[in-house]
C-alpha cells in the first residue's frame, strides 16, 4: 500500500471513528441535526455502530485488504445515504458536511481498491 493511501485510510479511519463515538456520546453538534432531519431516536446506535465497524473496517484493512476494501464501500455507502437524508429534509446548506466525511472513505477506496 502506497503511502498515500495508508495516509488517506487513517484520516477516513479516524473521521469515521470521531463521527460514530459523537453518536454513541450524544454530541450536539450530532444529535441535533439528526433530530432536524427526522432520524428516529431508536437508531442512532446504529448508525454510531455503522460508522465505528467502518472505522475499524479500514484499519483491519492493512492486514486484510478485503476487509478494509469492505470497510470503505461500507463508509462510502453510508455517507450516501446521510447525503440523501440531509436533502429529503430539505437542509440543501447541511449537505456538505456528510460529504466532507465521505470524502476521505471514497478516496480511500479508489486507493485502495
Amino acid at each position: 500500500m502506497s503511502t498515500t493511501a495508508t495516509v488517506v485510510t487513517l484520516v477516513a479511519a479516524f473521521m469515521a471513528g470521531f463521527s460514530g463515538v459523537s453518536v454513541f456520546l450524544r454530541a450536539t453538534f450530532v444529535v441535533e441535526p439528526l433530530a432536524e432531519y427526522g432520524v428516529p431516536r431508536r437508531i442512532w446506535n446504529l448508525l454510531g455502530a455503522a460508522k465505528a465497524a467502518g472505522a475499524v473496517g479500514l484499519l483491519v484493512g492493512f492486514a486484510v485488504p478485503a476487509i478494509g476494501i469492505a470497510a470503505a464501500i461500507g463508509l462510502t455507502l453510508y455517507f450516501t445515504g446521510a447525503v440523501i437524508t440531509v436533502l429529503r429534509a430539505r437542509a440543501y446548506a447541511h449537505a456538505v458536511f456528510p460529504m466532507i466525511y465521505a470524502a476521505p472513505a471514497v478516496a480511500a477506496l479508489a486507493l485502495i481498491a
